[in-house]
């Protein structure tokens, strides 16, 4: 059966700036990953505290788009299609949210390692924050045009990240193996790796639920099921 057509004006609008609010608060959980990875390898005290400063914005944005998908659920009659919208863009802004917590860690760790001697070029973080920040904006972009295909792209990509965030984990237990004195560096350094992954995760989370909202289908534990019978 064919769905009504919704057409109050406000409603419309309601649904154009969940979208434009959406899209903006992944702009600055973008940001917090770009700013946290430059602070950390340009040694930049003050960068790194900015990061963790505008978090609070981030977490505003989350409230604002509560509010709004509220409103709409209580106020308006969606029609299915726009309820799906709705419903998932609530479970998306806490992975974003939680994006944003990820690039306060990584300041943070920046913050306390920047002082430190270099315990290694850091080479693979920026390679890996890069490929995150692209991920997180793919899923979202995927989220807004309804683009199935370019939700399965990410959680592809999404296992670069891991391969190389778990390469450097191992390099990092090498030295920390050889060389005890490096072991505080060495675990600051893993924890920006394993908040990197974790960002990589929440993308990959939004673009399974893109899947499911497009097409009907849940991949949730599709991966998962696959590594076990590969065990």
């Amino acid at each position: 059966m064919q769905e009504r057509e919704h057409t109050s004006k406000q409603y419309e609008q309601q649904l154009r700036s969940l979208k434009e609010k959406l899209l903006l608060i992944g702009y600055k959980a973008e940001t917090s990953i770009a700013d946290a990875t430059r602070a950390l390898v340009e040694r930049r005290p003050s960068l790194a505290q900015r990061v963790v400063d505008e978090d609070d914005e981030v977490d505003r944005l989350e409230l604002e788009i509560d509010d709004i998908c509220f409103e709409i659920l209580a106020r308006e009659q969606p029609v299915a299609s726009d309820l799906r919208f709705i419903t998932t863009a609530m479970k998306i802004v806490g992975d974003i949210e939680r994006i944003g917590d990820n690039g306060v860690n990584i300041a943070r760790s920046a913050l306390e390692i920047m002082h430190e001697p270099e315990l290694k070029p850091i080479i693979d973080i920026p390679v890996a924050a890069a490929a995150a920040q692209r991920i997180l904006k793919e899923s979202l972009d995927a989220f807004v045009t309804s683009d199935a295909d370019l939700a399965k792209r990410v959680i592809q990509d999404d296992r670069y990240i891991d391969d190389v965030c778990e390469q450097m984990l191992r390099e990092l237990l090498t030295y920390m193996f050889e060389d005890p004195s490096t072991v505080s560096r060495a675990l600051r350094l893993m924890f920006v790796a394993r908040n990197l992954e974790r960002i990589g995760d929440h993308a990959a989370n939004i673009a399974e639920m893109v899947i499911f909202l497009v097409e009907g289908q849940d991949v949730r534990h599709r991966q998962a099921a696959k590594a076990k019978a590969g065990d």
